[in-house]
């Protein structure tokens, strides 16, 4: 058995698409692909259950139609409906292009400055000129951290943690 601290989120299936047993999957993040995984995991009734990937391709620039082995028609399809996916750590590539990612990849990843986590990449605002972060901290606070490489100084793509020097005064801005 799969551990939950082995895996991170990576999206959710959202419905059934055809009769032929494909699903829909809003991602934040297009791993699978970059590496291209033999497998998935779901989430049902509390467990991490890999599913086998027979073929995938791309709707949007965050959905996919996925068909995993042995699931052929949309009535086997309908029960993973709403199941969260999730993407093995150790498979998770170390030398990942940072240039050809999104600000959107890293949600899901944890903020950190120096030693303190300052929480979780809940969203990313792209709608204006300047992309914000959207971090959920774990006061339950919202922090909104500029997506700027003056202020985000590496990623670890495999412990899914941003780190960041972001000075005290934007940080008391979201207070």
């Amino acid at each position: 058995m799969v551990a939950a601290t082995d895996t991170y989120k990576i999206g959710q299936l959202t419905r059934t698409h055809g009769v032929r047993g494909e699903l829909a999957f809003r991602f934040t993040d297009d791993v699978w692909d970059r590496t291209e995984a033999d497998y998935l995991f779901l989430e049902l009734d509390g467990l991490l259950v890999p599913f086998f990937l027979e073929e995938w391709r791309f709707r949007s620039d965050d959905v996919a139609l996925l068909k995993f082995e042995d699931i052929d028609t949309a009535d086997q399809a309908q029960p993973l409906v709403g199941a969260d996916v999730y993407f093995p750590k150790a498979l998770t590539p170390d030398d990942v292009d940072e240039d050809e990612l999104e600000w959107r990849h890293f949600i899901g990843f944890e903020v950190w400055q120096g030693e303190e986590c300052l929480g979780t990449v809940a969203d990313v605002l792209d709608q204006t000129a300047n992309v914000l972060l959207l971090v959920d901290s774990p006061a339950g606070a919202e922090l909104l951290i500029p997506a700027h490489e003056d202020f985000v100084l590496s990623a670890d793509h495999r412990e899914r943690r941003l780190y960041v020097n972001v000075p005290d005064e934007i940080l008391t801005l979201n207070s």
